[in-house]
């Protein structure tokens, strides 16, 4: 006998069912964080490369000390999965008190990719994944993005994904960019 799955929600971002099925795409999986991955989390977030522009690497004991044996498993967090392994995070949550007024109650999306796994697109078929998915259970919310000006890769995934400029600002030392995805709005 089946157990419906739990009606949970993401973040504040409205009641969906939690957590969804797997997503899948040509050549990814996009999951709920299991405990087979928290390696890779701790190795995502030591690395150098990958937090360049997000403050900097956390220390690796410190990680393993802190991360539960599941990490980030909360409403909102993928797992990137590539063949069975963890490449990477998606983020989908609401834009706090922290962010400018322009992102203020509207959908946040963040991702962070392990460096071995960037430069063959997956940042952007996954991400087009979440969003996918984030239409179909909220339809008609807009989505913002925010990255550093000096992310390159960043800024063009941004612009690939249909963000559009909102804002520049300077926070953390750095300018950063503020996009806007319009929302996508269910069909007739």
């Amino acid at each position: 006998m089946c157990q419906p799955r739990p009606m949970t929600r993401v973040s504040d971002l409205g009641a969906v069912e939690w957590p969804p099925a797997s997503i899948r795409t040509e050549r990814l999986v996009l999951r709920e964080p299991e405990a087979r991955d928290r390696a890779a989390f701790i190795e995502l977030l030591a690395s150098p490369e990958v937090n360049t522009y997000l403050g900097g690497p956390r220390l690796p004991g410190e990680l393993e000390r802190e991360l539960p044996e599941v990490p980030e498993r909360w409403p909102g967090s993928f797992v990137v999965d590539l063949d069975g392994a963890m490449i990477g995070q998606i983020l989908l949550r609401r834009a706090t008190g922290r962010r400018r007024p322009a992102a203020m109650g509207k959908a946040d999306l963040g991702y962070l990719f392990l460096p071995q796994a960037w430069g063959f697109g997956y940042a952007a078929e996954a991400c087009a994944a979440a969003l996918d998915w984030f239409d179909g259970v909220l339809p008609g919310e807009p989505v913002v993005l925010t990255t550093q000006t000096a992310n390159v890769g960043s800024m063009r995934l941004a612009a690939k994904l249909g963000f559009t400029e909102v804002e520049r600002f300077h926070a953390w030392d750095a300018e950063q960019w503020l996009g806007l995805r319009s929302p996508v709005t269910p069909s007739a």
